[in-house]
């Protein structure tokens, strides 16, 4: 009899030990006692292709994390699939990272379409998907998208510092807005009209969309000067931003011009479109500019230099998208050292939510990244900015959201 109990409790323990080591690999599917396995989608290829640096920049970052030793004995295997931008490519990419590579998480997926796009499997699934590629106000949305969370600023919000800034300073405004057709470009006159509430037909005298397989945006920019507006906010990707300053600049349209802060890169969009055809537009800023002169001497701006001098040493300086790949992928590096070593979906998805006024190198000073689990906004901050033909010139006070 004592022999079968200890049989038998030998099979009870060896069965929950299955069931536990089981249970465990399921939460932590990419998770090895080395490695922590990493998926992304970008589109190295494509209408949005510029932002491929994005992707690369996040690929070098893991590298210099893993040459210091990885996160907390980790090292991060980091795999990146290019999307094109196109969202069923995304679906497509998304499920065998998930499903064959079985990464643990994904981070900074690119584009809003495309996280659109993934959006219900990935919350079905209970995937963390962090700090998503796009600022589309949706992502705050924490009941309905609790696996997701942005990073950067919200398009809604921009677009109502924008409208709230040019009814203070043009008279007799009068809005035209150009935008992508989707849950991006969608959020900038949905915030213009939050601002001009019930007398928005008032103000608006246009609006135009276009999708991103148009050659170009020119016919559209040319309707919106046709309407009499005397105030433009565009919230395109570079390649259409890049097109409409041009444009702009070629048909001697003078209208208060806004453009979305996700399409202002020096070496990206500005110098591409004609550094004097943007003179005089402005933006919103959260992270430091390259070409600013006043970074010179700046510790995380030099920490940023340095890293780029070793691991991208062939790269545009003056493009920000490198500037904010360093930046995102520092921030996610703080959530696995929050983590302590337990990599399981849920905890990743935890420490996500419980960052505390977290300082990154590349991020404006007075702006701390701070979450919760009904706050998927790590930066709800901004600057205004203006072109003055070589660089990004900041004026007045940080503006912050305030709901």
């Amino acid at each position: 009899m004592i022999g079968r109990r200890e049989l038998v409790t030998g099979s009870l323990a060896a069965g929950l030990a299955g069931r536990f080591t089981a249970a465990r690999a399921a939460a932590m599917p990419g998770v090895t006692k080395t490695t922590v396995k990493i998926g992304n989608t970008m589109p190295y290829s494509g209408p949005a292709s510029s932002y491929g640096n994005i992707g690369r920049t996040e690929s070098a970052y893991f590298r210099m994390i893993n040459d210091m030793g990885g996160v907390a004995g980790h090292k991060i295997d980091f795999i990146s699939l290019d999307d094109g931008y196109d969202p069923p490519r995304t679906v497509e990419d998304v499920r065998r990272l998930v499903e064959q590579d079985k990464v643990d998480f994904l981070f900074q997926d690119l584009g809003t379409p495309t996280n659109s796009a993934i959006a219900r499997y990935v919350n079905h699934n209970k995937i963390p998907t962090l700090f998503v590629g796009s600022g589309a106000s949706k992502w705050a949305d924490y009941k309905h998208y609790p696996w997701d969370m942005g990073w950067q600023p919200n398009y809604r919000l921009e677009a109502q510092f924008y409208t709230q800034y040019a009814m203070k300073h043009v008279k007799n405004p009068r809005f035209a807005v150009l935008y992508q057709n989707d849950d991006f470009g969608k959020d900038y006159p949905a915030g213009v009209r939050d601002v001009l509430g019930k007398d928005a037909h008032k103000f608006i005298a246009r609006a135009a969309s276009y999708e991103t397989t148009d050659p170009t945006v020119d016919s559209q920019i040319v309707s919106l000067q046709a309407s009499g507006a005397n105030v433009l906010i565009v919230g395109a990707i570079p390649k259409f931003a890049a097109q409409a300053i041009r444009k702009v600049h070629e048909i001697g349209w003078k209208p208060m011009f806004f453009m979305t802060n996700v399409s202002i890169s020096v070496g990206g969009v500005m110098r591409p479109a004609g550094a004097n055809s943007g003179l005089g537009i402005i933006s919103t800023g959260y992270l430091k500019d390259p070409t600013d002169p006043s970074w010179k001497n700046d510790a995380g701006m030099e920490k940023w230099r340095a890293f780029m001098g070793k691991y991208m040493p062939k790269a545009d300086m003056s493009d920000a998208d490198y500037v904010f790949g360093y930046g995102i992928t520092q921030t996610m590096v703080q959530v696995l050292r929050q983590c302590n070593g337990n990599f399981s979906r849920q905890n990743v998805m935890r420490q996500a939510e419980n960052l505390h006024n977290v300082k990154i190198d590349t991020v404006l000073p007075g702006i701390t990244l701070n979450t919760s689990p009904t706050d998927h906004r790590p930066i709800k901050a901004m600057q205004f900015q203006r072109w003055n033909g070589e660089t990004w010139e900041r004026f007045g006070k940080l503006i912050q959201a305030t709901a």
